[in-house]
């Protein structure tokens, strides 16, 4: 580990922004000198593997509890690393793309409150 770096896995974080986040994979990519393979196409394709990944884990389980309570802890921390790579694709690629993740995700979700308003109940 570089001078300043930590050890993330030795710290436990309750809650990151996506912008934490974002700034966290530039300076990775930027240290290895990645960027140059961080096009949108590439970014996209890279991701598009790493939902394979995470459908594989789910393929021959058929329908799964909430909170995965049969799950042994190892599936559920290979469960955690593909869904954050997943995840960590995704906040890369909109940065390339320079679209405001947060921002989008939040007008999405009024766009669909919307769309798809709460079904009004009626009194028997």
């Amino acid at each position: 580990m570089g001078e300043g770096e930590e050890n993330v896995e030795d710290k436990k974080v309750k809650d990151i922004s996506l912008r934490d986040l974002s700034k966290m994979l530039e300076e990775f990519a930027k240290a290895r000198d990645w960027e140059k393979h961080h096009s949108p196409r590439n970014l996209l394709l890279a991701m598009i593997g790493e939902v394979g990944e995470l459908s594989e884990i789910f393929q021959w389980r058929g329908e799964v509890e909430k909170g995965l309570p049969n799950w042994e802890e190892a599936d559920k921390e290979h469960l955690g690393e593909e869904l954050s790579d997943v995840l960590l694709y995704l906040i890369r690629l909109a940065d390339i793309c320079e679209i405001d993740l947060a921002d989008a995700a939040t007008k999405k979700i009024a766009k669909n409150a919307i769309k798809y308003p709460v079904p009004i109940k009626r009194l028997s």
